[in-house]
């Protein structure tokens, strides 16, 4: 009976998962041509040169083209990238033409983005629209180090600071599993690397929250991730209250406990990285938000990977994940009273300077003031 398949999932509020001693059983049946709509993703509207556009793989005229046609037609192809402006359908690999600072204005590209209608009007001359087809999903296939690291690489961070939001990012564009120090449970369905033995060195590296030196040691480099302190402590503790992805409600608000133990240790857990990390890669999640590609370019360098630049354009069309809590529940009031600000911003100061002592730059300005 359906009411015996009663529990929720945890990944899709609203879905049943199963039940005491039951399991939901689907049926997936494979799509039949003109139905296939997963995984396609709008890029943008691109000027391209006709000379580059005449070096495509794949060209098709279409005197009744359709975003929907040309998609499909890449797809059989196993291209990732559908490029068109009717009647024309090219298809062809990701490269930096496609990049997002590359865009145009839309309305350069005049038409329906909608995958199932047809082009309602012309393109302006050489400009096209650009689609992700279903093909470019092969970039969030992952697996562990073909061959096991004699290095440990750890992934440092206060709690709250976008840990989950950034091993997301490196499995994307790394196409390696990542690690942990612990076992969550709740991440393990995201994560496949959660489970497996920190020390394995089958990891592209391990995710940890410790700050003591001990703990610290044990690892040969790191990428010490710094968010601001007073992001990091909402969302520790809607962590805490809610869940990952959660909020607290307002009743919950009743934290002074919490922010005059959780504040300095946001500031002793960078100061000890940063004073016994052997070799350190300092990444400030606000620069992360800011400038995606540059940063990741940077993190991938420091672990020695070789980025393919599919990676970097699924990276940047799939950065949000699952794993950023929506800014919409805040509280309706200021949660930091005046003696919160003024302690907090005493550590902000304190991991300014302990950065710049070891040559990093400092902490990113809009740190303060707020």
């Amino acid at each position: 009976p359906e009411e015996d398949c009663s529990l929720v999932c945890r990944g899709e509020r609203g879905s049943p998962c199963g039940g005491v001693g039951r399991l939901s059983i689907y049926k997936v049946e494979e799509q039949l041509p003109g139905h296939r709509k997963r995984n396609v993703h709008y890029r943008g509207c691109f000027k391209l040169l006709k000379s580059i556009i005449g070096t495509f793989p794949v060209y098709s005229f279409q005197p009744n083209l359709t975003t929907q046609s040309c998609i499909e037609t890449c797809t059989d192809k196993e291209l990732p990238l559908a490029v068109f402006k009717k009647p024309h359908c090219f298809c062809t690999w990701t490269s930096s033409l496609f990049s997002l600072n590359q865009q145009s204005d839309n309305q350069q590209c005049v038409g329906n983005h909608t995958i199932a209608s047809a082009l309602t009007a012309s393109t302006e001359p050489d400009h096209y629209q650009v689609y992700h087809t279903p093909v470019l999903s092969r970039c969030k296939e992952r697996m562990f180090l073909p061959q096991r690291s004699s290095s440990l690489v750890a992934l440092s961070s206060f709690p709250g600071a976008g840990n989950t939001w950034v091993r997301h990012l490196i499995e994307l564009v790394t196409g390696y599993y990542t690690g942990s120090f612990y076992f969550d449970g709740t991440l393990y369905n995201r994560f496949k690397g959660e489970k497996d033995y920190w020390k394995s060195g089958r990891s592209i590296c391990v995710k940890t929250h410790e700050s003591g030196q001990k703990e610290i040691e044990m690892f040969d480099s790191a990428i010490l991730l710094i968010r601001n302190p007073y992001r990091s402590l909402m969302a520790e503790f809607n962590r805490k209250c809610a869940g990952h992805l959660g909020h607290a409600t307002d009743a919950q608000w009743k934290w002074p406990e919490f922010v005059s133990s959780y504040a300095p240790w946001w500031a002793s857990h960078a100061v000890s990285w940063l004073k016994f990390g052997r070799r350190l890669l300092v990444v400030h999640y606000e620069e992360l938000q800011r400038d995606l590609l540059p940063q990741l370019r940077l993190i991938t360098a420091f672990l020695n990977v070789t980025m393919t630049e599919e990676r970097f354009l699924c990276a940047e069309s799939n950065q949000d994940g699952h794993f950023k809590r929506s800014g919409a529940q805040r509280p309706s009031f200021d949660p930091f009273t005046p003696d919160m600000r003024q302690m907090i911003d005493s550590h902000i100061h304190a991991v300014d300077q302990a950065l710049q002592s070891r040559n990093f730059s400092g902490l990113p300005q809009d740190y303060l003031p707020r």
